[in-house]
């Protein structure tokens, strides 16, 4: 009895800690729909609202006109933008804990692997904070990790369109009709597996080679505790990554920096969309890998799964089940056409 005492509160203390860290995340820099991140996308609408010379309907701008650019309702009242909601609050009690439990074991391990034993907390909390003498080391330090591990999750990401089964799953991402900032969290549980134990291996690899040459690790430079580069990236318009506002840096700025509109093309279902721009933080990766694509404007760009007229992804449980059902069809499918005998000679 005592011992279903103990899971049961150890249940409610689990599901109470995610609940108050749902509502603590407008005010956690570290989590991406911080208040600021927020802000900074509604700063850069407003640049692209105002940068046209007048609206589609020959209005002059207003406010009122910059609030129907963005929340327009064929987006907000679309079913796929409340299915984003719902999902995105379920999920924080599943998928969330996952991957932050799976990322902390890969990293921890990995790490503890790399450095001959010594434990992950210990040396983060005897981390050296950089004087000026350190910034560089510091400044390399960031670009190095970071870099891996955005390298990391961009072959991940290549990967899941390349492997059916791994498709079936990431296939959850790209089903939204429609795109907002909650768009963002349609992710399959499992992608976020995948994600976490690829990404925190590689980490704890690279800290853990980092530890062992310099003895130490250096303090990345941060903003408000987030890593410089990271805070850069969530500031410069990362909610418009998944949105309907198309914003693109001029030239080859956009092979450089991230804009959201790099990942518009990616969620496109038009044909000369498909398999292009995997890249998070660097889009310098599909440059290298020849999957870099960047159109003028978004005429072209329709949300969705390419080859799905009526969209299968109408609910929370499809989300998470559909997945199995088609790897298992796939698989069932599979097996039937390795089964049938080799034609006769006859038949040839």
């Amino acid at each position: 009895m005592e011992t279903v005492t103990q899971f049961f509160s150890g249940l409610y203390q689990t599901v109470a800690k995610q609940f108050w860290s749902l509502m603590d995340t407008p005010f956690d820099p570290s989590n991406r729909l911080f208040w600021l991140y927020l802000i900074s996308a509604i700063f850069f609408s407003y640049w692209v609202y105002y940068s046209a010379s007048r609206t589609n309907d020959g209005e002059p701008r207003s406010l009122k006109g910059f609030a129907s650019f963005v929340f327009p309702t064929s987006v907000w009242r679309h079913p796929s933008a409340w299915l984003d909601l719902r999902f995105f609050l379920v999920n924080q009690f599943t998928g969330k804990l996952l991957y932050v439990g799976l990322t902390g074991v890969s990293l921890g391990f990995v790490f503890y692997w790399i450095t001959g034993g010594l434990s992950l907390v210990d040396a983060v909390t005897n981390a050296t904070m950089p004087t000026w003498g350190d910034v560089f080391i510091s400044i390399i330090y960031m670009f190095v990790v970071i870099g891996l591990t955005d390298f990391t999750a961009f072959y991940i990401h290549y990967l899941q369109h390349k492997i059916p089964i791994l498709w079936e799953f990431h296939k959850v991402h790209h089903s939204p009709e429609v795109m907002h900032p909650l768009s963002n969290f349609r992710e399959h549980p499992f992608d976020n597996v995948v994600y976490a134990l690829g990404i925190g291996a590689v980490y704890g690899l690279v800290i853990g080679g980092v530890h062992v040459w310099l003895g130490y690790l250096p303090s990345m430079p941060a903003v408000l505790g987030v890593p410089l580069l990271l805070f850069l990236f969530n500031i410069g318009g990362y909610h418009l990554r998944h949105s309907h506002v198309w914003l693109r840096w001029p030239g080859i700025w956009s092979m450089v920096f991230p804009s959201p509109a790099h990942h518009h093309v990616h969620h496109s279902s038009h044909p000369d969309h498909l398999d292009k721009n995997f890249a998070f933080l660097f889009p310098l990766w599909d440059v290298l890998f020849k999957t870099y694509h960047m159109p003028q404007d978004n005429r072209d760009v329709k949300f969705g799964i390419y080859g799905m007229e009526d969209t299968e992804y109408t609910s929370i449980s499809r989300l998470y089940f559909l997945p199995f059902r088609n790897i298992y069809r796939r698989l069932r499918r599979a097996s039937t056409e390795t089964e049938k005998p080799a034609p006769s000679r006859d038949q040839v």
